[in-house]
């Protein structure tokens, strides 16, 4: 196995990060909430916080609102050096973790974007429980709404070539990767260490 790195931030969404009505929907990060530890299971993720208060993600399969479709989406992850990436075509405002996902990765160490086909062998969460596999693991496509919060772009107007290039640019694993886990509910803490299966 290859280490991709160490767990560094774990968070989930509270809401959907797509705020307001069509056409003016937009993006907003209000929803996210940092959390020490995350319960994963098949239904998705839940967040535990320091007093142990249990917060379902809006794509756990049991939350009220779920976003979760047919359980491919019910866990994300993404890595600090795609944020690096986004930071240098976007701009410092792409703090890490602000896209959304569950789970952040320190890493690679050598700098380098995960792609895709990396990733297509599972992901494997090494934890004091024991190991978690990741299975199912595929890129998550970006929204518009983001991109135009990435570039910065006036809500009132209509979105033109620069939101399809940021959108291009956010493809392929840029923005993350969604997976699916089969399993005994299993815990993940900051410092975890992650590998390509």
């Amino acid at each position: 196995m290859e280490l991709l790195g160490e767990i560094v931030n774990l968070q989930i969404q509270i809401t959907s990060l797509k705020v307001g009505v069509a056409p003016q929907k937009r993006y907003s990060p209000a929803g996210l909430v940092s959390v020490p530890r995350l319960e994963l299971s098949a239904d998705g993720v839940v967040g535990i916080g320091e007093d142990s208060t249990l917060l379902d993600d809006v794509h756990n399969l049991t939350h009220p609102e779920s976003k979760n479709r047919s359980g491919t989406n019910g866990i994300s992850i993404g890595f600090t050096t795609h944020y690096d990436a986004m930071r240098a075509s976007f701009g410092n405002h792409l703090v890490d973790a602000i896209a959304g996902e569950n789970i952040l990765v320190r890493g690679p160490e050598s700098g380098r974007i995960v792609t895709e086909d990396e990733v297509r062998g599972d992901i494997v969460i090494e934890t004091a429980g024991g190991p978690i596999r990741l299975l199912e693991v595929f890129a998550a496509a970006p929204c518009v709404e983001f991109s135009r919060w990435a570039l910065r772009f006036p809500d009132e107007l209509r979105p033109d070539r620069t939101v399809t290039e940021a959108l291009q640019f956010l493809n392929d694993g840029m923005r993350g990767y969604y997976a699916s886990y089969r399993g005994e509910p299993m815990v993940v803490t900051v410092g975890d260490r992650v590998y390509l299966a």
